[in-house]
């Protein structure tokens, strides 16, 4: 759990340090927001490029918050923090690729998204897959609180729902997430929007109808 705890912390604060760094060789003026089309529709100070490390900072802060609370609700173990902690650590990772990724357009003053190498949503939207995955395999050791997991008035009808509605849940995110990697390895740009937000649909659909069949099953 310490070494989790120190990536976590690495994580958290490691895109504060190398922004710091990048504002030596940052231009004065850099592309501050990109529209749908991949165009930079507004140009800021430098200075903006704090802002994804202040938000992973809170982000961390935030996850860390919920480790604590869903902490509290599990009598033994500490199964629902180790889950959450690890969870916080991919969800760092893309944090720290996003930061990375416009530190490298606000060096170069990249106009148009579609000149550099790695497409941003395909980017976003494949690390979120992996994160799906990675939150399937972990999901299933959840104990029962009100924080972390899939959570329906179904699945915390008691211990027996909770069990089966996270194996249920851990099964699907892995489906999902690697649906979510395919789709974008075959579709680029703001084709990978719909297709991501028709596989979130789906599977709240399936999970909400299965852990209301666990329960009916299982009252």
């Amino acid at each position: 759990m310490k070494t989790k705890k120190m990536i976590y912390f690495i994580l958290m604060y490691l895109p504060l340090a190398v922004s710091v760094i990048a504002m030596q060789f940052l231009p004065d003026k850099i592309p501050a927001h990109y529209g749908f089309d991949g165009q930079a529709d507004r140009w800021g100070s430098k200075y903006e490029a704090l802002l994804y490390p202040v938000i992973t900072i809170l982000m961390g802060c935030f996850l860390l918050g919920m480790a604590k609370l869903a902490a509290k609700q599990e009598e033994h173990g500490e199964n629902n923090r180790n889950v959450i902690i690890v969870t916080g650590i991919f969800v760092l990772l893309l944090f720290n690729a996003l930061n990375a990724y416009f530190l490298y357009t606000g060096f170069h003053r990249v106009e148009d998204l579609s000149s550099v190498p790695i497409e941003i949503y395909q980017l976003v939207f494949g690390l979120l897959g992996v994160l799906m995955i990675v939150v399937g395999n972990i999901m299933p050791k959840l104990r029962m609180n009100s924080v972390a997991g899939l959570r329906t008035r179904w699945s915390m009808k008691n211990e027996v729902t909770w069990k089966k509605s996270q194996r249920i849940g851990g099964i699907s995110f892995i489906a999902g997430g690697i649906a979510m990697i395919g789709a974008c390895i075959v579709l680029k740009g703001t084709s990978c929007l719909p297709a991501v937000l028709g596989i979130w649909g789906i599977l709240l659909v399936v999970d909400v109808l299965c852990t209301y069949r666990i329960a009916k099953r299982n009252g």
